[in-house]
Protein backbone atom coordinates (compact mmCIF):
# COMPACT_ATOMS: atom_id res chain seq x y z
CA UNK A 1 0.00 0.00 0.00
CA UNK A 2 1.52 2.95 -0.70
CA UNK A 3 0.43 6.72 1.03
CA UNK A 4 0.41 9.01 -2.07
CA UNK A 5 3.93 10.13 -2.18
CA UNK A 6 6.30 8.45 -5.56
CA UNK A 7 9.45 8.48 -3.66
CA UNK A 8 13.09 8.79 -6.02
CA UNK A 9 16.24 8.02 -4.66
CA UNK A 10 17.52 11.31 -3.98
CA UNK A 11 20.78 12.33 -6.42
CA UNK A 12 23.63 13.21 -4.10
CA UNK A 13 24.71 15.19 -6.46
CA UNK A 14 21.58 17.18 -6.94
CA UNK A 15 22.79 21.21 -6.49
CA UNK A 16 19.88 22.05 -3.45
CA UNK A 17 21.33 23.66 -0.72
CA UNK A 18 22.17 27.12 -0.81
CA UNK A 19 25.14 28.93 1.01
CA UNK A 20 23.50 29.25 4.50
CA UNK A 21 21.95 25.91 4.32
CA UNK A 22 25.23 24.26 3.14
CA UNK A 23 27.16 25.88 6.09
CA UNK A 24 24.49 25.57 8.92
CA UNK A 25 24.86 21.30 7.80
CA UNK A 26 28.38 21.52 7.98
CA UNK A 27 28.60 23.65 11.43
CA UNK A 28 30.97 26.23 9.39
CA UNK A 29 30.87 30.10 8.70
CA UNK A 30 29.06 30.81 4.89
CA UNK A 31 32.51 32.70 4.51
CA UNK A 32 35.04 30.03 4.72
CA UNK A 33 32.54 27.99 2.40
CA UNK A 34 33.17 30.93 -0.19
CA UNK A 35 36.53 30.66 0.87
CA UNK A 36 36.93 26.84 -0.09
CA UNK A 37 34.82 27.53 -3.50
CA UNK A 38 37.65 30.73 -4.57
CA UNK A 39 40.18 27.87 -3.64
CA UNK A 40 39.03 25.42 -5.83
CA UNK A 41 38.71 22.92 -2.40
CA UNK A 42 34.91 22.59 -3.04
CA UNK A 43 33.38 23.87 -6.06
CA UNK A 44 29.19 24.23 -5.89
CA UNK A 45 26.96 24.74 -8.83
CA UNK A 46 25.38 28.38 -9.61
CA UNK A 47 21.85 28.37 -9.86
CA UNK A 48 20.62 31.30 -12.25
CA UNK A 49 21.14 34.30 -10.03
CA UNK A 50 24.66 32.88 -10.02
CA UNK A 51 23.97 31.89 -5.98
CA UNK A 52 26.05 28.68 -5.02
CA UNK A 53 24.44 25.59 -4.49
CA UNK A 54 25.97 22.58 -2.70
CA UNK A 55 24.86 18.89 -3.01
CA UNK A 56 25.08 16.11 -0.50
CA UNK A 57 28.44 14.95 -1.80
CA UNK A 58 29.51 18.62 -1.41
CA UNK A 59 28.37 18.58 1.81
CA UNK A 60 30.59 15.43 2.51
CA UNK A 61 33.67 16.62 0.98
CA UNK A 62 33.12 19.94 3.10
CA UNK A 63 32.99 17.52 6.22
CA UNK A 64 35.51 15.54 5.37
CA UNK A 65 37.64 18.68 4.92
CA UNK A 66 36.83 19.82 8.29
CA UNK A 67 38.04 16.68 9.64
CA UNK A 68 41.05 16.71 7.74
CA UNK A 69 41.35 21.04 9.04
CA UNK A 70 40.52 20.93 12.80
CA UNK A 71 41.29 17.48 13.59
CA UNK A 72 44.19 16.30 11.96
CA UNK A 73 45.82 19.71 11.74
CA UNK A 74 46.56 19.58 8.09
CA UNK A 75 46.55 23.31 6.27
CA UNK A 76 44.70 23.63 3.42
CA UNK A 77 47.34 23.30 0.64
CA UNK A 78 47.80 19.23 2.03
CA UNK A 79 44.25 18.87 2.11
CA UNK A 80 43.76 20.14 -1.82
CA UNK A 81 46.64 17.22 -2.28
CA UNK A 82 44.79 14.95 0.16
CA UNK A 83 41.58 15.87 -2.31
CA UNK A 84 43.57 15.15 -5.48
CA UNK A 85 45.38 12.23 -4.26
CA UNK A 86 41.20 10.74 -3.42
CA UNK A 87 40.22 11.23 -6.48
CA UNK A 88 42.87 9.60 -8.35
CA UNK A 89 42.51 6.68 -6.17
CA UNK A 90 38.65 6.71 -7.22
CA UNK A 91 39.50 7.28 -10.83
CA UNK A 92 42.00 4.27 -11.00
CA UNK A 93 39.35 2.17 -8.89
CA UNK A 94 37.03 2.34 -11.40
CA UNK A 95 40.08 1.77 -14.43
CA UNK A 96 40.73 -1.67 -12.77
CA UNK A 97 36.96 -2.66 -12.04
CA UNK A 98 36.14 -1.99 -15.80
CA UNK A 99 39.29 -3.94 -16.77
CA UNK A 100 38.20 -7.01 -14.45
CA UNK A 101 35.35 -6.66 -16.50
CA UNK A 102 36.75 -7.11 -19.15
CA UNK A 103 38.78 -10.47 -18.47
CA UNK A 104 36.24 -11.22 -16.90
CA UNK A 105 34.12 -11.09 -20.46
CA UNK A 106 37.03 -12.87 -21.89
CA UNK A 107 37.14 -15.88 -19.87
CA UNK A 108 33.86 -16.36 -20.09
CA UNK A 109 33.48 -16.20 -23.81
CA UNK A 110 36.61 -18.39 -25.08
CA UNK A 111 35.86 -17.42 -28.88
CA UNK A 112 37.05 -13.76 -27.77
CA UNK A 113 40.42 -12.62 -29.03
CA UNK A 114 43.22 -12.54 -26.95
CA UNK A 115 46.65 -12.65 -27.71
CA UNK A 116 49.91 -12.04 -25.67
CA UNK A 117 53.55 -11.30 -26.98
CA UNK A 118 56.63 -12.45 -25.62
CA UNK A 119 60.13 -10.67 -24.92
CA UNK A 120 60.86 -11.05 -28.31
CA UNK A 121 57.57 -9.57 -29.78
CA UNK A 122 56.41 -12.42 -31.54
CA UNK A 123 52.82 -12.90 -30.76
CA UNK A 124 50.83 -15.89 -29.14
CA UNK A 125 46.83 -16.04 -29.37
CA UNK A 126 45.36 -17.41 -26.76
CA UNK A 127 47.22 -17.84 -23.48
CA UNK A 128 51.11 -17.60 -23.34
CA UNK A 129 52.99 -21.01 -23.65
CA UNK A 130 56.86 -20.33 -23.62
CA UNK A 131 58.75 -22.57 -26.71
CA UNK A 132 61.59 -23.12 -28.24
CA UNK A 133 61.59 -20.31 -31.38
CA UNK A 134 62.79 -23.70 -33.45
CA UNK A 135 59.16 -25.42 -32.05
CA UNK A 136 57.61 -22.39 -33.79
CA UNK A 137 59.37 -22.92 -37.59
CA UNK A 138 61.34 -19.62 -36.58
CA UNK A 139 64.99 -19.73 -36.50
Amino acid sequence: MTDGFNLQPFDPDAAVFPVSVAAELTGMHPQTLRGYDRLGLVVPQRARGRGRRYSLRDVAKLRHIQHLSQEEGINLEGIRRILELEDEVEALRTQIDHLVEMVEDARANPRSRVFTADGYGRVHYGRYVPREPRELGWR
